[in-house]
């Protein structure tokens, strides 16, 4: 039986494609001959990627009556490209590279790179990737390098660690945190010249005054000048870095404003709190129709399970793929600040985690939680709510539960009658 699909009009008339580099690009137009039906024209020229050349690449363009542009995501030199075209009027679009391979068995350049891309762009046979609206993209690069600065901050703390043991210094043995209140006085004392045990354990604060014995043991090492000059400029460095960690707080405060409506509704989720709300918009931004439903979200995200399937079978491990990294490390970190609470976030992660591993368990809550997320965006007038740790015993297949239980308590030997209660 025929179906109709909804597949759209399979030639895209005047379309051009660019082979992207640092310094140069290649750009193939292609546009209907006016003299032979069912012929196609075609123009290779290269241009230099600074930005005048790139304005009269734009103006070429205009001319010829081109209504689309393809690019593959190279690095980052598409970005002044797409930006450029993107401001003067054009639908711009940027593909992924995997998807766009060349045929193997053929020459490789610029130009037939180019060229391929338009035959390939003009029948239809790709997808465009997101790209978010100018607002958001400044706050994922405000978000994005929070997260360098992060991780920055935390390979410094690990070095001063490792100088700690390397002059014998055993602080991270007592106190979970050596930069908390109590351990940045410890340190700086350290740098100060201070060397003696009792002197050093006494900088204690709150609850590591019980531990006052421990720090003066730990404290009793090999410490030396040396070791002095260089924890001075690691603690410097991490001071330099949580400053600027906090101007960058400031700005993304300001910057999120106009969206401080969605990032409080996302907080709202368990284990989400403002600094990954930010973060998820910036990342997916707040027009969820570029996703159709919740799935396609999940789907970009790279959240589902890849489906491979050849001869009825089914192949490989159901691993989901490498997404967006931004985006994942903070739907994993929410997982996990779910998975301890009293919430149906948490009763899901702990279901899964008895049965299939705690690995499979943060997959499957971060994909709820984007889920949740599509949701709250999607409908700007709707709020989270918890359905509660006892929705899979009240709403989950009663009767199985029955069945299970009548059958547990028949093998320890009892006859069991079942009466509906008052």
């Amino acid at each position: 039986m025929l179906v109709e699909t909804n597949d759209d009009e399979e030639i895209v008339p005047r379309i051009a494609a660019l082979d992207i580099g640092k310094a140069e690009l290649v750009a193939c137009v292609r546009l209907p001959s006016e003299t032979s039906s069912g012929k196609r024209l075609q123009e290779v020229i290269t241009y230099s990627t600074m930005t005048r050349s790139l304005l009269a690449m734009s103006d070429r363009f205009r001319c010829l009556g081109v209504t689309r542009v393809v690019m593959e995501a190279t690095s980052d030199y598409w970005k002044p490209v797409f930006y450029l075209l993107e401001t003067a009027g054009f639908e711009v679009w940027l593909v992924n590279a995997r998807d766009v391979k060349h045929l193997p068995g053929r020459p490789k350049s610029d130009t037939i790179d180019a060229v391929w891309l338009c035959k390939v762009a003009e029948r239809q046979m790709i997808r465009p990737s997101f790209v978010p609206p100018p607002e958001i993209r400044r706050l994922r690069d405000l978000t994005r390098y929070r997260v360098d600065l992060v991780g920055a901050a935390t390979a410094e703390k690990n070095r001063v660690e490792k100088l700690l043991e390397d002059a014998h210094i055993k602080l991270s043995v007592v106190a979970s945190d050596i930069f908390g209140v109590s351990g940045r006085a410890m340190l700086k004392a350290l740098i100060a010249g201070e060397r003696d045990p009792k002197t050093l354990a006494q900088m204690a604060r709150t609850r590591m005054r019980t531990k006052i014995g421990a720090l003066e043991e730990a404290f009793t090492g090999h410490f030396t000048d040396h070791h002095a000059y260089l924890l001075g400029k690691m603690v410097a460095r991490v001071e330099a870095i949580e400053a600027d960690i906090a101007d960058l707080d400031r700005a993304i405060e300001e910057v999120i404003a106009p969206f401080a409506d969605a990032a409080t509704r996302l907080d709202e989720i368990p284990g989400v709190g403002l600094i990954a709300a930010h973060t998820m918009i910036a990342e997916i931004g707040l027009d969820m129709s570029r996703f159709p439903t919740a799935g396609h979200l999940c789907s970009w995200a790279k959240f589902t399970p890849i489906i491979k399937e050849s001869a009825g079978r089914k192949k490989g491990k159901n691993s989901t793929g490498h997404g967006n990294r931004y985006l994942a490390r903070v739907l994993g970190e929410a997982a996990v600040a779910a998975s301890k609470t009293p919430t149906f976030l948490g009763e899901r992660y702990r279901r899964i985690a008895r049965r299939r591993g705690k690995k499979k368990a943060v997959v499957a809550v971060g994909r709820s939680i984007l889920i949740i997320v599509w949701h709250l965006l999607s409908d700007p007038d709707a709020r989270f709510h918890d359905l509660g740790t006892d929705f899979y015993d009240t709403r989950i297949r009663p009767d199985r539960k029955k069945r299970t239980h009548i059958r547990q308590l028949e093998a320890l030997g009892y006859r069991v009658i079942l009466e509906p209660a008052p």
